[in-house]
């Protein structure tokens, strides 16, 4: 299970480097495709492969879900981690989610998310003021 919050500086060449307790568990090539809320999802391909046998199995006659596939599917790209455990975060990607600087990697257990430092901190805050509410949400369809 993916777990944690790391930060992580993404060098000139567009490399970033994959935590250390991340690492074994992502395996050597993972797909990184954008995310909901400005941020990037990172996925093994095992998971990769179940994320996308859900969404290619909705049906294409709704505008939605051709929009949310492309969205996925265009975006996504198969990444390997080098030796020195870093990836390439294609130009494109970088820009979507706006890193620079300092990346926010965070694991929320199956996936990773990549996160532009403030926009992370931004948003944690707001859920951090909403978590009471968030839970009761949850508690009403049987989470908790």
């Amino acid at each position: 299970m993916l777990i944690g919050e790391y930060t992580h500086a993404i060098d000139d060449k567009n490399r970033l480097s994959v935590p250390a307790k991340f690492r074994k568990e992502l395996g050597e090539k993972i797909v990184i495709t954008p995310g909901l809320d400005n941020c990037l999802f990172a996925y093994t391909l095992t998971e990769w492969g179940k994320v996308s046998e859900k969404l290619s199995g909705l049906s294409m006659l709704q505008a939605d879900t051709r929009s949310f596939n492309r969205f996925m599917f265009a975006g996504a790209v198969e990444v390997e981690v080098d030796a020195n455990g870093r990836i390439l975060i294609p130009e494109f990607l970088k820009k979507f989610a706006d890193l620079k600087g300092k990346v926010v990697i965070t694991g929320i257990h199956s996936r990773v998310e990549l996160w532009n430092e403030k926009a992370w901190i931004d948003y944690k805050k707001r859920i951090e003021k909403q978590a009471d509410q968030l839970a009761e949400k949850l508690g009403e369809i049987g989470v908790f």
